[in-house]
């Protein structure tokens, strides 16, 4: 209708409604939180600035204390010792070993490519410390619940290889921040890998890829390729674990890790890749043999202490050892115990190999071979047994005596002290070539009296045994303890024609690159101890033992052999020590808690294990004769005082003498006497 009014329809809301005024708690609430954001603010930006003052403060710091950077190379507190074999190659390695300055442009571009790629991708492309990394190993940290990444740049393994400590905590990581910055502003990034090239220790002693690229490959770093570069750096991670001398198989299973690394950075083609991981890095010859570790300790304890163990100078020294001299010893001592020593056995054999001189070529110090283990060729002090009558019959051809002379094997009294002889037999009249051969305890007495004491003990000194030697008249029987080393050197001395070998391993020493020996072996003929002619006499005696006596197992077709056999009571030790025309070589075998060997004598094991040693060190080698001198008339000993005698030596004296011994029965009668019995811990062997 006209007249009706319209009534509008509500309005509706567009958009949001209009936000009603906070009341007095949230304007309160507001002012709350805004006060404490801009409080905090105000605190960080403050703490921020106060702690970049302190890193560029500390960082200049660092800035002004660093040297040059060729004074941060090598950076070791010892030198190091490099050992030649007698052909002048390197065998053995002590110390701190540094191969000398190389910088990134001399070394092989794989082992640059190598380090990067295992430690640290982005080093060029950081400033010394890189964010990434640090937040990486946070993350990795929490999830840990404890410190097991560092997140460390290259840079800052350097500040820490240098001027730090090797200990994760985050007070060493704090440090290395503006050390890490101090390095990259005072110096080029190659001269920072240039740093840790040489700085780093990559086992075995070694300091620097150089040193360890010649101790494990035997060649430069300047042309290692992609295999031997990754093995290198694969040892940056845990280089005692990794090592190749350690473990082979581990270290080359690390090295394929590194080269697909390098793969991924695009350093390596595919090519490249296959020949590496087909074809894996392996040790040089020398590092793989391992040849010469207890000749090489030994060599370290006589050298003078400040030219080996507390050199701070890098040494080379020249000495007398022979690798495949060596080689053949460690094979000799290993087939003779397979063959012959039961298995689980705990009983241990020492070998010693020189020449007449007195050079020692080889020197096996124990069963299981091994750098820093107990070289009982040089330590091991036991008694000598009837080895050493080869110097109490030394003594007696240097008091006159003979090989033909008689003497009568008869239980014999000194004091209240009765020797026995191994066997409790006696052979009645024997002359004093077959007493050794036969090794006799109561002739040897009866000799050592005979010469004197005093002159034996003399003797013994001046032809090598350097330990105290026992009181009283069993000294003949070997009851004075010696070890290996000395006892191979008195029979060198007999080879030598009586004139003194005293063992020795040295035969120059210098500073590397110095052409200047500071010392040297001066060589020639040593001191003569023994006359030509007792050493020619003494040498025609052992030659028996072995033809007809207790050494027969050291018998050699168609080469002349000299030795004697030794055994101590209940067979503690057995030895056998001979020499050739060519070399000396001694045996020692027993138990290291000096407890009985079981079934072993003299003539037995060890006497096998020479044999052996003596068949494979003369491989190649023409026989010689030796030098022995055949013995003319004799003198008359007669029982009773071991000093008295009578001289003699006519046909019918001998006559006489061949029939008494017919009639004592040639070994038949057996002692008796009142005497006292001592067991002399000594006697004669099988």
């Amino acid at each position: 209708m006209a007249g009706k009014k319209k009534t509008k329809a509500p309005r509706k809301r567009e958009g949001k409604r209009k936000r009603e005024k906070p009341g007095l708690i949230g304007r309160a609430r507001r002012y709350v939180v805004s006060a404490i954001l801009w409080m905090f603010w105000a605190f960080a930006w403050r703490l921020g600035l106060a702690g970049a003052m302190v890193l560029a403060a500390a960082t200049g710091f660092y800035y002004t204390q660093l040297p040059a950077v060729e004074n941060l190379f090598d950076g070791r507190s010892t030198g190091s010792v490099t050992m030649l074999d007698r052909d002048g190659n390197v065998f053995a390695w002590r110390g701190e070993q540094y191969g000398g300055e190389l910088g990134v442009k001399d070394v092989s571009p794989h082992l640059v490519h190598a380090v990067i790629a295992a430690e640290d991708r982005r080093y060029y492309r950081h400033f010394g410390v890189d964010p990434l990394g640090i937040t990486r190993a946070i993350i990795a940290n929490i999830r840990a619940g404890r410190l097991v990444q560092g997140g460390s740049t290259l840079t800052q393994q350097v500040a820490k290889n240098v001027f730090l400590t090797a200990e994760r905590s985050y007070e060493r990581k704090l440090k290395e921040l503006p050390m890490a910055l101090a390095l990259e502003l005072k110096y080029s990034k190659d001269q920072i890998l240039s740093i840790y090239l040489n700085r780093v220790y990559l086992g075995a002693g070694t300091y620097g890829f150089e040193a360890a690229s010649q101790r494990y490959f035997g060649k430069s770093a300047r042309i290692l390729n992609p295999a031997e570069a990754a093995m290198l750096a694969g040892l940056l991670r845990a280089p005692s674990r990794y090592a190749p001398t350690n473990d082979l198989g581990r270290a080359q299973g690390r090295a394929s890790v590194i080269v697909r690394a390098m793969e991924q950075e695009g350093y390596l083609s595919e090519t490249q890749v296959i020949q590496a991981l087909t074809d894996p890095a392996k040790l040089s010859r020398a590092a793989a043999a391992r040849a010469g570790g207890y000749f090489a300790d030994w060599v370290m304890e006589t050298a003078p202490a400040y030219l080996a163990k507390d050199t701070t100078e890098d040494v080379t020294i020249a000495t007398t050892f022979d690798p495949v001299l060596q080689r053949a010893a460690e094979q000799a001592l290993a087939a003779v115990f397979e063959d012959r020593v039961k298995e689980g056995s705990v009983a241990q054999a020492a070998i010693v190999v020189m020449t007449p001189s007195g050079e020692v070529r080889a020197m096996v110090g124990g069963h299981e071979s091994g750098v820093g283990q107990f070289n009982r060729a040089t330590h091991a002090k036991r008694q000598t047994g009837s080895a050493f009558k080869a110097v109490v019959y030394a003594a007696a051809l240097e008091a006159g005596m003979n090989p033909l002379d008689i003497v009568i094997d008869e239980p014999l009294r000194i004091g209240n002290w009765s020797p026995q002889n191994y066997n409790g037999k006696y052979r009645g009249a024997v002359t004093l070539t077959e007493a050794l051969a036969k090794s006799i305890n109561t002739v040897a007495v009866r000799v050592s009296e005979r010469a004197g004491q005093d002159r034996v003990r003399r003797l013994a000194t001046a032809m090598g045994i350097t330990t105290p030697l026992a009181p009283g008249p069993a000294i003949a029987l070997g009851t004075s303890e010696a070890t290996l080393i000395d006892m191979t050197g008195v029979f060198a001395t007999i080879a030598n024609r009586g004139r003194a070998a005293d063992p020795r391993g040295i035969r120059e020493i210098r500073l590397r690159g110095d052409e200047t020996a500071l010392l040297r072996d001066p060589g020639g003929p040593g001191e003569r101890v023994l006359s030509e002619r007792s050493a020619g006499l003494l040498t025609y005696m052992l030659r028996e033992v072995v033809e007809a006596g207790t050494g027969r197992r050291a018998q050699l077709p168609g080469r002349e052999v000299a030795g004697k056999t030794g055994t101590t009571q209940a067979a503690r030790d057995a030895w056998f020590i001979g020499f050739t025309a060519d070399y000396v070589v001694g045996v020692w075998m027993g138990n290291d808690d000096n407890s009985p060997l079981t079934g072993v004598t003299g003539g037995g094991l060890p006497a096998e294990i020479w044999r052996e040693t003596v068949t494979r060190i003369h491989r190649g080698v023409p026989p010689s004769p030796l030098y022995a001198l055949a013995p003319g008339s004799g003198q008359i000993l007669l029982s009773g005082d071991p000093g008295g005698s009578r001289r003699g030596g006519s046909v019918v004296e001998r006559v006489f003498f061949d029939v008494l011994r017919g009639l004592t029965g040639g070994g038949n009668r057996r002692g008796g006497g009142s005497g006292t019995k001592f067991d002399p811990q000594a006697g004669a062997d099988r």
